[in-house]
């Protein structure tokens, strides 16, 4: 049987999982994130995130090496739960990276439509007030194609790409936030908190799972480590990866805050922080660079979720918890191809829902990455670590419940709403159509391998 290429090494898996991480969403969701909390705010609802989610990095920094499955939390859970629980488990997980996939690529059309305004003609339909330009779905397109074919050709060309994008994209944001620094003013950082200190830090926190998921995807790529990659180097990519995620929304955070005060930031523009940026400097050449930048998030993003996606799928249909027909594995290029055609595929249908279909689930994406986080944490307090393990194990199950609290539960602020509970209906829904045949079909089999012995 072909198994995947061990080609991986510790600064691959830094990129990736920070690709998986940080895509163009500090763009497009960052005058939210200042109304929601305020400038300093925002900075204590990140850094409680980043550092709430520490315990939750040593457990998977215990289980990766451990169990080395690609399919993570649903192996994860497997070992002390039905496999109901680990198809329900791995297909929330599962939605988590893909949906990132469509979201880059209808955002590439925005970036490119936002510099080159000749793009944003032949609207073929609106669908929630939001339109969808032609020119918008053939750059998507061309992208998903590019990516697919990339990914198909083998992890080190995926790796290679995805080390490419991180560090061009992390020196970008340097560049823009020194430019920045010279044209701001200490005063634009008040009011410090938009609301009451504790609901500004809460209504931020609120979103930290969405915007901090990545860390967890080592898991995903675990498989695919050279033959001399030690165990302990899981859990330094993943903490790696999740501080230097933390230092990043503090820089971005910061350096929006300094250069324009919050109430300048309108919702109805498409990129505040571009334009926030523009009238500081009073130069465009400022948002051609955060544009690019913002450009290469989205290849980043896009090729690493594309990887940590296909390979969620490929490894839950090697467990027959879907087609078993996703966990074929190329024999030259030593990828699931079939896994990632499928994923190409899918992103290019989701495309045609545009930012108003996609929204919703991104909210739920949000709920999902901590049930996720969850499911790990009570996997590895199930295995009976020792008293410091269980102490992170149950801190863990704690933050991420609290998490999956916050937006479930109607009294809190900033809960999920009835296009939240309908996009994770139907996601539920289509998960159980595709499980139930070849749960079904498993249990023949197993019947009858059971009659014949």
């Amino acid at each position: 049987m072909t198994t995947l290429a061990r080609r991986l090494r510790l600064v691959d898996y830094f990129a990736l999982a920070f690709g998986v991480m940080v895509g163009t969403a500090w763009l497009v969701v960052m005058d939210d994130i200042l109304h929601r909390g305020g400038p300093l705010g925002a900075l204590l609802g990140f850094t409680a995130g980043a550092l709430m989610l520490l315990p939750v990095a040593y457990v998977y920094g215990q289980l990766v090496p451990a169990i080395p499955d690609a399919s993570a939390e649903s192996a994860y859970i497997a070992q002390f739960f039905p496999p109901s629980v680990s198809f329900a488990t791995g297909w929330m997980v599962f939605l988590t990276y893909f949906l990132t996939c469509p979201f880059e690529g209808l955002a590439a059309g925005r970036i490119a439509g936002y510099l080159f305004p000749s793009l944003n003609t032949h609207e073929l339909y609106r669908l929630g007030g939001y339109p969808v330009y032609l020119p918008h779905l053939l750059l998507g397109l061309g992208l998903t194609i590019a990516l697919t074919w990339v990914n198909y050709s083998g992890i080190r060309a995926g790796a290679r790409l995805g080390k490419t994008t991180t560090f061009t994209f992390l020196t970008l944001v340097v560049i823009f936030a020194l430019a920045g620094a010279r044209h701001g003013s200490p005063q634009n950082f008040h009011p410090l908190f938009s609301h009451a200190p504790l609901i500004s830090i809460l209504l931020v926190w609120q979103i930290v799972p969405w915007l901090f998921s990545g860390f967890e995807s080592v898991g995903k790529y675990s498989e695919e480590a050279s033959a001399d990659f030690g165990g302990r180097g899981f859990f330094v990519a993943i903490a790696l990866t999740l501080m230097t995620g933390m230092v990043f929304f503090w820089i971005v955070i910061s350096s929006v805050a300094y250069v324009a005060p919050t109430q300048s930031l309108s919702s109805n523009q498409q990129f505040p922080t571009a334009v926030a940026f523009e009238r500081a400097l009073h130069a465009h050449w400022i948002v051609v660079l955060i544009m690019t930048s913002a450009m290469v998030a989205l290849v980043q993003a896009f090729n690493a979720n594309m990887i940590a996606s296909s390979r969620v799928m490929f490894a839950m249909a090697r467990r027959n918890l879907i087609a078993p027909r996703l966990s074929y594995v190329h024999p030259v290029t030593q990828t699931p191809s079939v896994a990632i055609v499928v994923i190409g595929l899918a992103t290019v249908l989701t495309m045609f829902l545009g930012e108003a279909g996609l929204v919703p689930i991104l909210e739920v994406g949000a709920v999902s990455s901590a049930i996720g986080w969850m499911s790990a944490c009570v996997s590895f307090y199930c295995m009976k670590p020792h008293w410091a393990g269980r102490l992170a194990a149950l801190f863990g199950i704690l933050v991420t419940g609290l998490m999956v609290l916050v937006k479930v539960l109607p009294f809190v602020p900033g809960h999920f709403t009835g296009i939240e509970w309908l996009a994770l209906g139907i996601w539920a829904a289509l998960g159980m159509l595709i499980s139930v045949p070849w749960q079904s079909q498993k249990r023949i089999i197993e019947e009858a391998e059971a009659s014949q012995v």
